[in-house]
């Protein structure tokens, strides 16, 4: 049940209309836990079971370590959160993945033994609500929230349709209030969140879509294209993967204002990222925050006892490891943790050259001016779209392939498609970067009227339904 099919259009209509109907609070919250349910049982019914189950288990044993005084108990019962959690993670996601792993390395050594492979269907957006489930567990341990009582509230807070399949990844403590919180009828906000999934879906279906058409064919066979195509499918993944999430994450935050909730803001116009940190606070900001507070911060983070030359090596231990974890959770592939380990020295080479260019201020003055930054722009975007190679492509060999081409100049065939309607995309996105940047539209919106207003999300939606390819994908962010 896609955000842009018109079966989920129907779906939402109904759960809009018989939600405002209600006059009840607790109805409400009923309604919108069964139409979770229904939402991810479209998909698979047993799985949709399985969520409740491991829900259910979640909610007893935070009650548990609320109510105990023990530490040791509290430590346990932790304990079998994340264990539970984790492990069904690594059952449904990676197992597999580990079979073939060790089957190599064992070839490799000269074995012919050969491993099972399991038939394991993935569940749609295990890996956002894992995350979900763990923060609430560990904030209920730390004593940051007490554990809800509601159990209807809690598994609202894990399945809420809106964010249940592709994030944002939602923290306890901002959502469960709002659940307990009477709705009302807002106009303001009903204009907000029409505009919110009007964005989203111009992005994935009038920029996101048609950048598939350039980059598909070229990462499914780099070999047989020239350098010019594959810098332009490269381009073209790095807009579409970006209007692709970030199309979901606006259609996810417009469907909950429509029913009165916020969810938490997932981007920030990541590339016009002056450097790689900035980057991570911009790009998929729910789960940055997410490995900062929950993994890179409980592993050290950069505090460290004795000398600044340890206290860097550890600080920059703590980053790979948090870096690579987090490539391993998009994808159950050697690709996906090659992604995380070069954003993980990525982000240890700007820690290294910041503190080189702090202690020269001259250089540092050169690095932050207009031109400065503009270059550092440009150098941020150029090592994101090297990382996103092996985070499109399906093996390594096609990776390397890929990065081959683009720095050694190769013939080959050209571009899928005339490049001029990807430039053109990509300038659409680079205004709307702009505009965004410096608030214009917030201002545009302000002084115009309503029904020019109106017209606006109109027009946005009949030109992402007409430039709409007639066989639509799927959203990029689903398979993890």
């Amino acid at each position: 049940m896609l955000f842009c099919s018109e079966r989920f259009f129907l779906f939402f209509l109904v759960v809009f209309a018989a939600y405002w109907s209600m006059p009840w609070h607790r109805l409400r919250v009923w309604l919108l836990l069964l139409a979770s349910f229904y939402f991810y049982a479209s998909w698979n019914q047993w799985l949709a079971g399985l969520i409740c189950v491991s829900t259910a288990l979640d909610y007893w044993v935070a009650r548990g370590m609320d109510s105990s005084p023990s530490p040791r108990v509290r430590r346990l019962l932790l304990l079998t959160s994340i264990i539970s959690n984790v492990g069904l993670l690594a059952y449904f996601k990676y197992a597999n993945f580990f079979l073939q792993s060790i089957e190599q390395a064992l070839h490799a050594a000269g074995s012919t033994a050969t491993l099972p492979v399991l038939q394991v269907m993935l569940p749609i957006g295990i890996s956002f609500y894992t995350f979900e489930a763990i923060n609430y567990t560990v904030d209920v341990y730390r004593r940051q929230v007490p554990a809800e009582r509601n159990l209807a509230h809690f598994m609202l807070f894990i399945t809420f349709f809106p964010h249940l399949v592709a994030g944002p990844i939602v923290r306890a403590r901002d959502f469960l209030p709002q659940i307990r919180r009477p709705k009302r009828w807002n106009w303001a906000q009903m204009q907000w969140g029409t505009g919110y999934f009007m964005l989203g879906l111009f992005k994935k279906l009038a920029i996101a879509d048609r950048m598939a058409l350039f980059a598909d064919p070229v990462f499914a066979d780099p070999q047989t294209y020239g350098t010019g195509a594959v810098w332009a499918a490269v381009i073209a993944y790095a807009v579409q993967i970006y209007c692709d999430f970030s199309g979901y994450t606006d259609m996810a935050l417009g469907a909950a204002h429509l029913l009165g909730y916020r969810l938490a803001k997932n981007f920030d116009m990541p590339y016009l990222a002056p450097n790689i940190s900035m980057f991570w606070r911009r790009w998929h900001i729910s789960l940055s925050t997410w490995l900062r507070d929950y993994l890179f911060i409980p592993l050290g983070g950069s505090r460290s006892s004795g000398d600044p030359a340890r206290q860097r090596r550890r600080t920059a231990w703590n980053l790979m490891i948090t870096m690579t974890l987090g490539g391993l959770w998009h994808g159950a592939s050697w690709t996906f943790v090659i992604w995380g380990m070069i954003h993980g020295v990525l982000l240890i080479a700007h820690r290294e050259f910041r503190d080189f260019a702090t202690q020269r201020p001259r250089f540092d003055r050169l690095l932050t001016g207009i031109p400065g930054t503009a270059v550092r722009i440009a150098a941020t975007f150029l090592a994101v779209c090297v990382g996103w190679i092996f985070f499109r492509a399906t093996t390594l060999s096609a990776a390397t392939t890929m990065l081959g081409r683009m720095f050694v100049p190769q013939a080959g065939l050209a571009p899928p498609l005339a490049t001029i309607s990807l430039w053109w995309l990509v300038g659409v996105v680079v205004i709307a970067h702009a505009a965004g940047h410096f608030e214009l539209w917030k201002r545009a919106e302000r002084l115009m009227p309503a029904p020019v207003v109106g017209l606006g999300y109109a027009t946005a939606a009949t030109a992402a339904l007409f430039l709409a390819l007639d066989s639509g994908k799927a959203f990029i962010y689903f398979q993890f």
